[in-house]
C-alpha cells in the first residue's frame, strides 16, 4: 500500500469514527428514555423475532452473555422485557418484550429517525446507496 493510499483510508477511519462519536452524542444529548442504544437494540431484536435465550441475544449482539445479563436487568426491573420459560426445554429461560416494552420501543424509533435526518437528512438516495454499498463492501469484503 502506496502513502497516499494509506493516508487516505487513515482520513477515512477518522471521518468513521467522529461520524459515530456524532451518533453517540446525538442520542445521549436527546435521549429522555433512559436507555441505552443498546437496550434499544434487545428491545427491537425480542420484538421483531420474539423470545430469545440470553445466549442467543449476546451472539446476535455480539457481546457477552454477562452483558447481556447487566442489560437485561435494567429492561425486566423496568417491565420492558420479561423472563419466561422456553417451551421446548423448561429448564431454559428466555426473553420477551412486553407491551410496555413495545411503546418504549416505538419512542425509541422515533428518536433515532430524528438523529438519522439530522445526521443523513442531506445526502441524497444515490449517496445513501453507495455508502451502503461501500461500508458493505467494507465490512464483509465483496
Amino acid at each position: 500500500m502506496n502513502d497516499a493510499r494509506r493516508e487516505s483510508i487513515s482520513s477515512l477511519f477518522e471521518v468513521v469514527a467522529t461520524l459515530e462519536r456524532k451518533w453517540a452524542n446525538e442520542w445521549n444529548s436527546q435521549n429522555s428514555l433512559g436507555f441505552s442504544k443498546t437496550h434499544i437494540l434487545i428491545l427491537d431484536l425480542l420484538n421483531n423475532e420474539g423470545p430469545k435465550r440470553p445466549s442467543a441475544i449476546a451472539e446476535k449482539l455480539q457481546v457477552t452473555t454477562g452483558g447481556v445479563t447487566v442489560l437485561t436487568s435494567k429492561l425486566i426491573k423496568t417491565g420492558l422485557v420479561k423472563k419466561t420459560q422456553n417451551e421446548t426445554d423448561r429448564r431454559a429461560s428466555q426473553l420477551e418484550i412486553t407491551d410496555t416494552g413495545k411503546e418504549l420501543l416505538s419512542k425509541a424509533h422515533r428518536h433515532v429517525n430524528e438523529i438519522i435526518e439530522k445526521m443523513f437528512g442531506m445526502l441524497s438516495e444515490e449517496e445513501i446507496h453507495t455508502l451502503s454499498k461501500i461500508f458493505s463492501k467494507c465490512l464483509f469484503g465483496s
